[in-house]
């Protein structure tokens, strides 16, 4: 009865487990990552007009991004540099020595042997550790308005997925845009962008093979040594 339980938990776990492969993998980034641009009804429609100013923008109107659900493209040009060191060392020495010689007439007193005694204590401790890490991520990727705030800061958030013949690879951006930094292209800097959140992630199974099975994640989180 065990066993076959047992075996029913790992059946399903497997199952999940292939699941949660094919699914897309798990972000960060703010949510939603897109969506539809809301109706713009600030002036009412004429009937029978050509011109519908719900629907389209002044001919000289600026094109930069400034409403929910218009795009922007944000250029990726991250690249971080971090290195660290350090070292200790500690070391500590001492010693005792008494003997008390006024017993030599006390009987058995050879056998104490002057009760002399000696004592010594020594302790050395050194530690040393390194940390360097050098990250660069480049390229481009569009995003959409997904929020306007009060300041008329631009919340944007984008997803870009590219399918290739061992897998899926997926690049999500997300931040705070800040309208003056928008170039007259319709572009703004990562480093521009304010609580930016980067993702490079594929789904494959070469990536699959990176990662450690689920059964010996568990053990490894439960066993004691």
């Amino acid at each position: 009865m065990f066993l076959s339980r047992f075996l029913s938990v790992l059946l399903l776990a497997g199952l999940s487990g292939c699941a949660a492969l094919q699914s897309t993998p798990p972000t960060a980034v703010h949510q939603p990552m897109t969506i539809r641009p809301e109706a713009r009804t600030a002036q009412a429609s004429q009937a029978g007009s050509i011109f519908q100013p719900s629907f389209s923008r002044p001919l000289f109107e600026d094109r930069r991004a400034r409403f929910v659900g218009d795009v922007i493209t944000v250029n990726l040009v991250e690249q971080t540099a971090a290195s660290k060191k350090s070292s200790a060392n500690a070391e500590r020495n001492a010693s005792l020595s008494a003997s008390l010689s006024g017993l030599a007439k006390v009987p058995l007193a050879g056998a104490l042997n002057g009760l002399g005694a000696t004592a010594s204590d020594a302790s050395k401790f050194g530690g040393k550790g390194d940390a360097a890490a050098n990250n660069a991520f480049t390229g481009t990727i569009t995003t959409t308005v997904i929020e306007v705030l009060a300041n008329g800061n631009l919340l944007v958030s984008g997803e870009k997925q590219i399918a290739i013949n061992q897998g899926n690879e997926f690049i999500r951006f997300s931040g705070i845009v800040n309208p003056v930094n928008v170039t007259g292209s319709n572009t703004v800097q990562s480093t521009q962008v304010a609580d930016a959140r980067i993702e490079y992630r594929a789904n494959g199974y070469i990536d699959e093979t990176e990662n450690m099975g689920w059964l010996q994640r568990f053990f490894v989180n439960v066993m004691p040594f």
